[in-house]
């Protein structure tokens, strides 16, 4: 029997309610003071679901917000967010849930988070902050931002300290986001790693070295160098029409049409320029990393990551790496954190990859491969973007040391070492090359006005 709308309003609340409380307990939120109300739904007498318009209520410095812009793109008119399923999650419609919750509805592999929990420090209140968006005249606040954008989740850091932490479309910190191609970067701090290990020699070695399955191959003859930096010159398709080299990427790995490993790449082996000689951004080349990581390591990348890189973090929650049939992490996308973790990830990118103070202090990514990692091996006039490329990610054009990690549809995280300041940035843009992109970065700029060097 249907619930009447007015019942239907309150469950929702109370559901809201509990969720918060919980993660005042024993969640992201606990040990923090003052958590003891909750965000409201819009209760107006049609029922109509919240919007953009409603206002963040704010739970020990964390601000929360039932709704967001173009609401009723996202949730039924009760602000109820519809399921998300292996078949949908990429639609609008069902992609508040999916991208909260796609590491639980694919085949996944976990790394753990840490014993013992590194605390994030929280400001004692927002900093002021405005920025100049796409097809603004003038000026306006953070809360523009909001209202403007689909975001689930956007916390920024200054010496690891939090200054901004807030969620829309019922987010809450427990949730973990997907990071789309903002893994790749990952795949890339590991290899930096597992030079250190001396699991690879050199990454002028070719990846047929460390991936037996892919001997015989054009991705197999192809240096990792030239894999790092998307110019393995082998022909590779990636506009997102769903009918590209990704889409057909994506379905052996995630939809399981391939038995995983080295056959997910098989299909494409056409060589169409000398490794080096010609930059174009291709999923593959990361998945193909992924493959060679693994076999140099001779462990998963999951548990690799966990040991080398969450756990030293001091990561509260458990992160998750969609993987192939074969049980490989795919590596060019599908990591999933929650924000306070990501943010955790962003402040040692932002320290130039240690965590700590003083005695307490750890050196967890090599200082020089970080500093490689994060230089524009390829100019932003190569990549024909207003971005240059270093080893799987994506350089500033300031050329201050600022790079970024990018996601399709939103995700994000811009990272200025000499200021030590990072944004993380989750969202549900409606198409993968969607303009709000821009604003984004706009709102980058807005925070390093803000906060001077």
């Amino acid at each position: 029997m249907t619930q009447p709308r007015a019942t239907r309003r309150r469950l929702l609340r109370g559901a809201w309610a509990s969720s918060i409380a919980s993660l005042a307990a024993t969640g992201p939120l606990a040990g923090l003071s003052g958590c003891t109300t909750s965000p409201q739904l819009n209760d107006a007498s049609d029922g109509a679901a919240s919007q953009a318009s409603d206002a963040f209520r704010f739970e020990a410095g964390v601000g929360l917000r039932p709704g967001g812009p173009d609401l009723l793109r996202y949730a039924d008119a009760y602000g109820v967010f519809p399921q998300a399923t292996r078949a949908n999650w990429w639609s609008q419609r069902y992609s508040v849930d999916g991208f909260s919750r796609l590491g639980e509805l694919l085949p996944s592999a976990i790394s753990r988070a840490a014993a013992q929990v590194s605390p994030l420090r929280r400001a004692a209140r927002e900093p002021a902050i405005d920025y100049l968006g796409s097809g603004q005249s003038m000026r306006a606040p953070l809360q523009t931002y909001f209202d403007r954008n689909p975001v689930t989740g956007l916390m920024v850091l200054r010496d690891g300290e939090v200054l901004i932490e807030r969620y829309q479309y019922a987010r809450t910190p427990a949730h973990r986001f997907t990071s789309f191609s903002m893994a790749k970067t990952l795949i890339a701090a590991m290899v930096g790693l597992a030079l250190e290990d001396e699991a690879i020699s050199s990454i002028d070695d070719p990846a047929e070295r460390y991936a037996p399955g892919l001997v015989g191959t054009e991705y197999g003859r192809t240096p990792l160098r030239h894999l790092l930096t998307m110019s393995s010159g082998v022909r590779f398709r990636e506009d997102y029409d769903g009918q590209d080299d990704s889409a057909r990427l994506s379905r052996a790995v995630t939809g399981g049409q391939s038995p995983g490993g080295a056959d997910v790449v098989r299909p494409f082996n056409e060589r169409i320029a000398a490794p080096g000689e010609r930059w174009y951004y291709a999923s593959a080349e990361t998945f193909v990393l992924a493959l060679a990581l693994r076999g140099a390591l001779r462990r998963s990348l999951a548990d690799y990551f966990s040991e080398r890189i969450w756990q030293p973090l001091g990561a509260q929650t458990d992160a998750l790496w969609l993987t192939d049939r074969s049980g490989l992490e795919a590596g060019y996308m599908g990591f999933h954190a929650t924000l306070p973790d990501y943010g955790r990830l962003a402040a040692m990118l932002a320290a130039g990859g240690r965590v700590g103070t003083g005695s307490q202090s750890r050196q967890i990514l090599p200082t020089t491969w970080l500093s490689e990692m994060t230089r524009a091996q390829v100019s932003a006039s190569r990549t024909g973007r207003w971005f240059g490329y270093g080893y799987q990610t994506w350089v500033l054009p300031a050329n201050d040391r600022s790079f970024a990690l990018l996601g399709v549809r939103g995700q994000a995280i811009y990272v200025d070492p000499v200021r030590r300041l990072a944004m993380v940035h989750t969202a549900v843009r409606a198409a993968a090359r969607d303009p709000g992109g821009a604003d984004a970065t706009a709102l980058w700029r807005g925070l390093l006005s803000a906060v001077r060097a």
